[in-house]
């Protein structure tokens, strides 16, 4: 999967695309080596707000000045009511895409393995460790995709 996604990144670029694979909590990664960083379907398995501050405060310490994280993920709500909403939403989408058993599989193995955070909650901890020129892409159902930039 990971040479995969190198593969199609690279298509994307006239620059090198380096593909590492590691626990983003343990890996070292060095200082201000990246000008990219793309994080897809990896954050919402972070549990804690610790380590969640601790992977973006190193996402901003591997980038050089003017690089870019851009993450694509599963997101949570922080309202009850649209996060009823959202979770419904997207449990009618799987339950249309395969049946009601494939439904209850996926949101029973998020409830027991994912902890994902509120989109609010990654866009304010972004700027507390220092990234500024944050913007939102898209968000659709429980994924959103954003970005932000390291300027100094």
């Amino acid at each position: 999967m990971l040479d995969r996604a190198a593969e199609r990144i690279g298509l994307a670029t006239a620059g090198r695309v380096t593909a590492i694979q590691g626990d983003v909590r343990e890996i070292d990664l060095g200082e201000g080596r990246f000008d990219i960083i793309l994080a897809a379907a990896v954050l919402h398995h972070l549990r804690s707000d610790a380590e969640w501050r601790q992977v973006f405060a190193a996402f901003h310490r591997v980038l050089r000045p003017g690089g870019s994280l851009w993450i694509f993920d599963l997101v949570d709500c922080e309202m009850p009511a649209v996060r009823h909403i959202v979770w419904r939403r997207y449990g009618k989408y799987l339950a249309d895409l395969k049946d009601e058993t494939y439904r209850n599989e996926v949101l029973a193995y998020i409830e027991k393995e994912d902890a994902p955070r509120p989109l609010a909650f990654q866009l304010e901890l972004l700027r507390q460790v220092g990234f500024d020129q944050i913007d939102v892409l898209h968000t659709h159902t429980c994924f959103a995709a954003f970005g932000a930039t390291r300027t100094g």
